[in-house]
């Protein structure tokens, strides 16, 4: 049973993220300049050293703790769980984009897309439902829908154009990247498009206050709301859809073998455009979590916030599995908002915390190098492939 358990992704996950800590524990290491100080004089007393590292490391590390988990600094519970809700509201769009890329991705298809297709989401809702002056919650959830259609449809083209043309979708939806990020660019310097109202600069009118999402615990926690409720629905819906519903197992079917899958009489070239519709969808989710919660004042053409690309690394660190994509968006979320804390208390710069998202994914993408590292048990599908290289040269040999 043990063996077993080593042999899992979960243990090969959390010893990649264990790593990754580590490398970037070296890093804060050698950017401290306690620590290089310390070195010029080690060989007279080399304790001053280990002690500058143990306090820039540790330092490090515990400032991401209290920007991600609990304050232990702060007067109040409610003001020590404060960063907690920081975490996982910044993991909200995360996982929403995450959870579009993971779908895709189990459907065979590589959709680098999700930055423009949250710009799109975004500037599509404020288009069709910002005008609307409903009252809530009827505005909210329009402006919602309206960003998950506007998703869909970016994502939709890609869709239509691979199951048509057959052209590569990781082209199309790079391209449309750019294309969204200059189309938005222009609407919101535009007067009469999405430009603020009496204003000359690239920014959109604030979202309607009936169209922002309630504070899910309060004000006192202003980073979570229900839009966060909303994305653990989309985790559960993305489940079914792919684990449970007679669509998902076609879906598989064409990620695993699209061949065969087509062989079995599965029109493969619906699935490809259902696949990049509910993707879209789900990267409108993340659009409708920047413009109905974390931004009111307006929003440019940089209103994914980078998420677009990070999606592509928590679907990874989540096996493009549901439950998976949620906990590595909120591991990401955490991250995210530990960042802010190490540089303000520590002045740690915030692009470590990127190299440990980086050597997290670059160990979890290759997990016989963590097991070689670790010591670990071959998985199965290792042992199976050494043993068809084997009978391969064997049959070269004869």
């Amino acid at each position: 049973m043990i063996r077993e358990m080593l042999r899992g992704s979960l243990v090969t996950t959390i010893l990649a993220f264990v790593v990754a800590l580590v490398v970037g524990g070296v890093l804060i290491a050698a950017t401290s300049e306690e620590v290089r100080a310390s070195l010029g004089y080690f060989l007279a007393r080399p304790a001053d050293t280990f002690v500058a590292i143990w306090d820039a490391v540790g330092g490090a590390y515990e400032a991401l703790f209290r920007g991600a988990i609990y304050n232990t600094n702060a007067d109040t519970f409610a003001a020590g769980i404060r960063s907690l809700t920081n975490s996982i509201g910044y993991s909200a769009p995360l996982i929403a984009a995450g959870l579009g890329v993971a779908l895709a991705f189990r459907v065979g298809m590589f959709n680098i897309g999700a930055q423009g297709q949250i710009i799109f989401g975004a500037a599509f809702a404020a288009l069709i439902t910002f005008p609307m002056g409903l009252g809530w919650p009827t505005q909210m959830v329009m402006t919602m829908l309206g960003a998950i259609v506007g998703g869909a449809v970016w994502a939709g083209i890609v869709g239509v154009l691979k199951a048509l043309t057959g052209a590569h979708e990781v082209i199309l939806t790079i391209m449309l990247n750019y294309v969204a990020v200059y189309l938005v660019t222009w609407m919101v310097s535009t007067p009469g498009v999405l430009q603020k109202t009496g204003s000359n600069q690239p920014i959109s009118d604030p979202t309607p206050e009936a169209a922002l999402f309630p504070n899910l615990l309060g004000p006192q926690f202003p980073a979570l709301d229900w839009g966060f409720v909303f994305v653990l629905l989309a985790a559960g819906f993305v489940y079914w859809l792919l684990e449970r519903s007679n669509l998902g197992m076609r879906m598989r079917a064409v990620g695993e073998n699209p061949h065969a899958a087509r062989a079995a009489g599965i029109d493969v070239k619906r699935i490809y455009i259902y696949a990049m519709l509910f993707a879209g969808g789900l990267a409108g989710l993340a659009a409708a979590q920047q413009i109905q919660g974390a931004v009111t004042s307006g929003f440019t053409s940089t209103i994914d916030a980078g998420f677009g690309f990070d999606a592509i690394t928590v679907a990874l660190l989540g096996r493009s599995r549901a439950f998976g994509t949620v906990a590595a968006g909120l591991l990401f979320g955490a991250l995210k908002a530990g960042s802010y804390s190490m540089q303000a208390a520590e002045g740690i710069p915030v692009d470590i915390v990127l190299v440990v998202q980086a050597v997290v994914v670059l160990f979890v993408a290759a997990p016989p190098l963590v097991r070689t590292i670790f010591f670990l048990p071959k998985s199965e599908q290792e042992i199976q492939a050494k043993k068809r290289a084997q009978q391969a040269k064997k049959a070269v040999a004869r």
